[in-house]
């Protein structure tokens, strides 16, 4: 590891710490030049392929899902916290999975299957994109199929209160 100050090749770890993210550890460092200290974060890099709708490939990159669920849960009572949670754990599970690619529909179904237990609006956000319905009559139908599901949850946990 190079050392951001002297440009030094060799260092030491003096503590390693996981971080708030998973996946990732910190690790601070000293030159063994200089002696100054600096912090490095080691992440897993994921090398699973995602085939997009019109059949090319993308490196699957987290930061572009966290945006994604971002702008689905703008102005929702889903804090950025819990948006970079749901991208962990999706992180996760496609890691659990050992798959070398995953396809754009399966992915976006498991982000909807996330936003859906949270939030309506986010999921109906999401599904808008990812969907891409042609006219209001669409996204009526898709209301329309998942209103009838969440109200017989909310039935269902009254009964057993």
């Amino acid at each position: 590891m190079r050392c951001p100050f002297c440009n030094h090749e060799e260092s030491k770890v003096t503590d390693s710490r996981n971080s708030d993210q998973p996946n990732a550890i910190r690790r601070r460092r000293e030159c063994l030049r200089c002696l100054r200290r600096f912090t490095t974060f080691e992440t897993v890099d994921l090398t699973i392929q995602v085939q997009k709708r019109d059949g090319h490939y993308e490196d699957f990159q987290q930061d572009k899902l966290i945006k994604g669920l971002d702008a689905a849960c703008h102005h929702t009572r889903i804090s950025h916290q819990q948006v970079c949670e749901i991208a962990y754990k999706i992180t996760a599970e496609l890691m659990d999975r050992q798959v070398r690619d995953i396809d754009a529909t399966e992915l976006g179904k498991l982000v909807m299957s996330y936003l859906q237990k949270l939030d309506m609006v986010a999921y109906i956000r999401f599904a808008c994109v990812y969907k891409r319905f042609k006219d209001v009559d669409e996204l009526k139908v898709e209301i329309e199929n998942i209103v009838p599901h969440n109200q017989q949850e909310t039935a269902n946990a009254t009964k057993k209160s």
